[in-house]
């Protein structure tokens, strides 16, 4: 048995959004947010995903004193040489909404032609067993889109009302909670990162 299914293990994450999603993915495990321990947010002081979801689960683990999972993960667009990025949180400054962030974006993008608007929701999902953990799991997801001219939907939260999803001719804002978490990014990323855990039986020990 893994140290998914039998210890408490603290996200890494204050964002409401993401906590809600990470849960309904793995229900089977007692996955907390940081906030149950007073843990407040990191400074994200990294350039790619993997420095910033290492940095905070990191923290996460020091302050609970529990393992910990962490993600970072953010939207790249090929016509703005990969903006947002890894500050796509931020992209329209400290604070800033989702309404902000995707409204800046529509404004980078303005005359944009449809086949140059292809963009991707990049996750990268760190475990670690313990602030210390000179090993961490890393996994990753990717999810294929192209951003709409105009947000459609309101289901979701981010960047997924203006994310259209080919394969379903829609976008991430309509899908229901069921079908994104079968083909976003970060359910990718977290049944990854749960199937290197379950095969790494040594963690148990940490």
């Amino acid at each position: 048995m893994t140290i998914l299914s039998t210890q408490q293990i603290v996200l890494a994450s204050s964002n409401i959004g993401k906590i809600k999603e990470i849960q309904a993915i793995l229900p089977e495990h007692p996955i907390v947010p940081q906030s149950l321990f007073n843990v407040t947010d990191v400074d994200e002081t990294g350039s790619t995903f993997v420095e910033n979801a290492i940095i905070k689960a990191r923290h996460a683990a020091l302050y609970s004193k529990l393992p910990a999972i962490a993600d970072d993960s953010g939207l790249v667009v090929d016509a703005l040489n990969g903006a947002p990025g890894v500050i796509s949180a931020r992209y329209a400054g400290f604070g800033s909404s989702d309404h902000d962030n995707v409204q800046k974006l529509l404004k980078e993008l303005e005359g944009v032609s449809e086949e140059q608007r292809s963009a991707r929701f990049i996750c990268v999902m760190v475990f670690m067993a313990h602030a210390e953990d000179p090993l961490p799991v890393i996994a990753q997801g990717v999810w294929e889109g192209r951003i709409l001219h105009q947000p459609i939907g309101s289901n979701g939260f981010g960047y997924d009302p203006v994310f259209w999803v080919p394969e379903l001719q829609c976008s991430s804002a309509e899908l229901s909670a069921i079908v994104k978490n079968s083909l976003s990014h970060r359910g990718i990323a977290l049944r990854n990162l749960t199937d290197l855990i379950k095969a790494r039986t040594y963690l148990k020990n940490y």
